[in-house]
């Protein structure tokens, strides 16, 4: 019988020992697996995470672009609805605001309506010498209380006329010393609260004088034909009719 062979060139395996160990054979074959292992490891494990991080770059850089976009499309969309809110509301505002005004006004309209006809009978006692005294005192200050609740009076002599704020009663004549319509004389007068006329002023007025006429012809004025001189044909004057 051959013997078997007994080097490692060939792969197999020495004999055990006879103190049940393996020869050096076993000592090189255990060595070479450690160190291969963790090398087989390592290879096997970059590869794959190099792999994985530069196929995510591009994916993560466009997915933050486009979270960019749309939070500046939200910014945009949103700074819109506060500006139109913001406008909405300085609209509404100014809408009470004006209206709260406009109740006050007729508020005061209607209770300082019946005082007016009372004002006229002070104006006309004023105008009699009637006001004096006690009374005198009275009419003052009912006059000081309706001009701080906003009730003024115009319309005056000499003041232009205004259909606005003038009614006109009567017209007096022409007047030279006007050039306009002009207010002559103040039956009632006018009252009004800021703008708002209450009362229109109820006035006498007079009109500017119109422009002289132009003269009439002599032939026109004196009934008699002239000849080309100019004076009078005096056949007219004798009644005798001219000679043939």
């Amino acid at each position: 019988m051959t013997p078997p062979p007994t080097g490692s060139a060939g792969g197999s395996q020495e004999p055990p020992a006879a103190d049940g160990s393996f020869g050096s054979g076993a000592g090189e074959m255990a060595a070479e697996t450690e160190v291969e292992a963790p090398l087989t490891d390592q290879g096997a494990s970059a590869p794959a995470g190099t792999a994985d991080k530069s196929g995510d770059k591009p994916a993560d850089s466009s997915t933050a672009e486009e979270d960019i976009a749309k939070a500046r499309s939200d910014v945009a969309a949103l700074t819109a609805d506060l500006q139109r809110l913001q406008a909405e509301y300085l609209n509404y505002k100014r809408r009470v605001d004006r209206d709260r005004q406009l109740v006050a006004e007729n508020a005061a309209y209607k209770a300082l309506l019946p005082v007016i006809e009372v004002l006229d009978t002070v104006d006309r006692a004023r105008e009699a010498g009637e006001v004096d005294g006690g009374f005198k005192a009275v009419a003052e200050q009912l006059e000081r209380a309706v001009a701080v609740s906003g009730l003024s009076r115009f319309g005056a002599a000499g003041d232009a006329f205004d259909p606005q704020l003038h009614e006109a009663l009567s017209h007096l004549g022409e007047d030279p010393d006007v050039a306009v319509t002009t207010v002559k004389v103040v039956a009632k007068g006018g009252y009004r609260m800021g703008e708002r006329v209450v009362r229109a002023a109820q006035v006498l007025v007079v009109d500017p004088a119109s422009s002289p006429a132009a003269p009439a012809d002599s032939e026109q004025s004196t009934g008699e034909p002239q000849d080309q001189s100019g004076e009078p044909d005096p056949a007219s004057e004798t009644g005798i009719p001219p000679s043939s």
